[in-house]
């Protein structure tokens, strides 16, 4: 996948090309974080911006090097982790509360549909390893039924979308500004992961940059932990920013922003047991041989 890159580079002008840090932004929104609280002034070395669609995307260009650290869900992260890829979680970030319809799996609201059970034998459509594919198998679960309950349909969430307003689906797992634009136009949740998920995401980077760029990417750290807590307190300049950088309209982008409300959490032995819930209900699923040490999948700067 072709890096759609925005060079950025102010301050003092102590970086060298050689200490570019290129970092993964998913639907623009840890670049609109970074940009709106203003916490890259003065930063001193450059900065280099790709959007994906997806976490998964995003993972594979972590893993590839062609990206150095990228923020995603746990799901996805160790769906990542475990096919192989050289990449490790540096940095965790929690939603606490977590809100509802964050992540949620939506039916037409003309549907019959009233809960995940009634999804039996009906087309789900999300990305494989993502944190709706997750839910889905969490609800499932939660339900008493197995994951091949329903039919899984795998598409970008591009193409959901649009199979979703044809009705070539019956159902689409999804996340915010999925969620919040798919309920906007009508849709209806059946399966919510308020309760079926941890809420954690993590900034992953490659083992490469981990070593070669250690110093840039624990400041890079520092200040989005900084960005999280400004963020918290001015939601409406950051969804600016972000609609601007997205083309979302404003409200849904406000939405994306609360919902999206997060703030660094230590790696901690907890925050790591928490993950072999993830490992095994994509284990249960068959998606997923866990072969790598979980607790591995960490790197503390």
């Amino acid at each position: 996948m072709g890096l759609a890159a925005t060079g950025l580079f102010a301050g003092c002008g102590r970086g060298a090309a050689g200490d570019t840090l290129k970092v993964g932004s998913q639907k623009g929104g840890t670049k609109a974080l970074m940009l709106s609280s203003g916490v890259l002034n003065g930063v001193g070395y450059p900065i280099e911006w790709a959007e994906f669609p997806a976490a998964q995307n995003l993972l594979e260009a972590v893993g590839s090097g062609a990206v150095d650290v990228g923020l995603a869900g746990d799901a996805p992260f160790q769906f990542a982790y475990q096919s192989g890829l050289p990449i490790k979680a540096v940095s965790a970030q929690r939603s606490d509360p977590r809100p509802t319809q964050a992540v949620a799996i939506v039916v037409p609201g003309d549907s019959p549909a009233r809960s995940i059970a009634d999804l039996r034998g009906k087309r789900i459509a999300t990305t494989r390893g993502s944190i709706g594919y997750y839910l889905a198998l969490r609800a499932l679960h939660e339900a008493g039924l197995p994951p091949d309950a329903v039919h899984f349909i795998w598409l970008t969430p591009g193409d959901t979308r649009a199979a979703f307003a044809s009705r070539t689906i019956d159902a689409w797992a999804c996340w915010v500004p999925y969620t919040t634009t798919a309920i906007a136009e009508g849709a209806r949740v059946v399966a919510d992961g308020q309760n079926l998920i941890h809420g954690y995401a993590f900034e992953v980077a490659n083992e490469q940059a981990i070593g070669d760029k250690r110093a840039i990417l624990t400041d890079f750290l520092q200040r989005e932990s900084k960005a999280l807590d400004w963020a918290a307190a001015h939601s409406a300049d950051y969804a600016k920013v972000l609609a601007k950088e997205t083309g979302l309209p404003l409200d849904i982008a406000l939405v994306m922003v609360r919902k999206n409300n997060r703030h660094t959490v230590p790696i901690t032995p907890s925050v790591i047991d928490d993950q072999r819930i993830v490992l095994d209900t994509f284990g249960h699923a068959g998606e997923i041989k866990p072969a790598r040490p979980l607790d591995q999948a960490f790197a503390i700067l």
